[in-house]
């Protein structure tokens, strides 16, 4: 996948100057949510619509060098736009730390993807509250396998 084409900053200021913080620093910086001290990692897809390259800061739920990508949204009725990017096109790099690597996300089902979720509370525990916020809206989640060796 050609992840060098025109990047595609987030519209969110903060969102992009801590993807901008963290790759300059390859992850030394820039490296948490906010001031929680949890751990984030940097997801870059490539957008459905756009053809851009989007660069998002996920929270770090790993498992195995396997990643949980959460589709949160903060619990809003809607899924978040990178969603629909990974629906698309599920070929991404993961970043958790100094180099980012490439794989294929798959969508997690039954209980797996629960297993997963409970993984993500046990990191970010605010995942619980985003469920029940979601209402009707599963909140998805893909896993990023690393490659293989």
């Amino acid at each position: 996948m050609d992840f060098d084409g025109k990047y595609g900053a987030s519209t969110w200021d903060w969102v992009a100057e801590q993807v901008e913080a963290y790759e300059a620093s390859g992850g030394a910086e820039a490296n948490t949510l906010r001031d929680t001290g949890i751990p984030i990692i940097v997801m870059t897809t490539i957008g459905h619509k756009s053809g851009l390259v989007r660069k998002v800061p996920l929270m770090r739920v790993e498992h195995e060098g396997s990643y949980a990508l959460i589709a949160s949204k903060g619990g809003a009725p809607a899924n978040p736009g990178w969603y629909h990017n990974l629906v698309a096109n599920p070929t991404v790099l993961v970043q958790d730390g100094p180099e980012p690597w490439e794989t294929q996300a798959r969508l997690a089902t039954g209980e797996e993807r629960a297993t997963w979720y409970q993984r993500g509370i046990d990191v970010f525990p605010p995942y619980a509250e985003y469920r029940e916020k979601a209402g009707d809206r599963e909140i998805p989640v893909f896993i990023a396998d690393p490659p293989a060796t």
